[in-house]
């Protein structure tokens, strides 16, 4: 395959929800054209909500690397993942499905603070936000009367996006839920790094690091040093343990978008080959190279 440019912004504008879960929506019509999406929708509503401070009983998401933009990348890639599998063979019930949108929609909403916690911020949840989102999710599904399976089967899914979780210790209760949350943990891994304001939203994830009590980064220049560790791990775990599953998006372009190429590892490597060029050739004023999503204006602003 011939190196290509970027194409995967051009796609979907990632900045507006409301087109994400349009796009989403009709991918997931293309896998089932009488999908209903009542539920979908719901939880999309109360997730955004959630994330922006109009959820009863909690704070607006203040963890700016891992914000609604976040999730809404991991949605959608899990999506494309979720439709190459199923146009190369493998079938899901409708309420897998629908169960493996709403994980990804929870995976990483354990960093919302309640209204009440009003110390720091959510970052200093990050060793603990995977158990929190779980907590989160299990009570909104029981108190919205969603199959109680959805709970475990949802936790088990979304355990799957923890990097410090071995995949071989979660206990899945099909071979779907488990091809499932193999496609979650993918997906959470190729949406951050091929994101456009990967490498910016990264300065975002060092303060993050810092409240949240995460040892090796004393710097903002350390963080995107490990980043390039961090993109070798993250192969070597969507290759192994994941089981190569990501390879299923490229199904998906080739026959959604009629696109023969590999756009999330070709968005991911143009990623690092530009950090890459950053950290040889600018490491004194790295922010000066990071310009776009006004993140370095953002950290100016709040002092940092």
């Amino acid at each position: 395959m011939q190196k290509e440019g970027n194409k995967l912004p051009a796609l979907v504008d990632m900045s507006d929800p409301a087109k994400v879960i349009g796009e989403v929506e009709a991918i997931v019509t293309a896998i089932d054209a009488s999908f209903d999406f009542a539920a979908i929708n719901l939880v999309f509503g109360d997730i955004r909500a959630l994330f922006e401070g109009n959820y009863p009983g909690y704070r607006d998401c203040n963890t700016e690397y891992h914000d609604l933009r976040h999730t809404t990348d991991c949605l959608l890639a899990f999506t494309r993942i979720l439709h190459g599998m199923t146009i190369c063979g493998k079938q899901f019930e409708r309420d897998d499905i629908e169960l493996g949108l709403m994980a990804a929609m929870f995976h990483d909403c354990g960093y919302i603070q309640t209204e009440d916690d009003e110390a720091g911020t959510g970052a200093k949840y990050t060793s603990t936000h995977i158990d929190r989102g779980i907590d989160f999710m299990k009570a909104y599904f029981a108190a919205h009367d969603f199959p109680e399976r959805y709970g475990s089967d949802g936790a088990a899914m979304i355990r799957c996006t923890g990097l410090g979780i071995d995949i071989g210790t979660i206990s899945f209760t099909s071979p779907a839920v488990e091809r499932l949350g193999k496609a979650l943990g993918s997906a959470d891994l190729l949406g951050q790094m091929a994101d456009r304001i990967y490498l910016e939203k990264l300065l975002f994830l060092y303060y993050e690091f810092a409240e949240g009590g995460i040892p090796g980064f004393d710097s903002e220049i350390k963080l995107l040093d490990k980043t390039l560790e961090f993109y070798d791990a993250a192969r070597r775990r969507l290759d192994g343990d994941l089981d190569n599953l990501s390879l299923y998006a490229v199904d998906h372009f080739r026959e959604y978008r009629y696109l023969n190429a590999d756009l999330y590892t070709v968005a991911i490597q143009r990623n690092i080959e530009y950090l890459r060029h950053i950290l040889n050739k600018h490491r004194t004023e790295h922010r000066e190279y990071l310009r776009r999503g006004d993140v370095v204006k953002k950290l100016r602003e709040k002092g940092l």
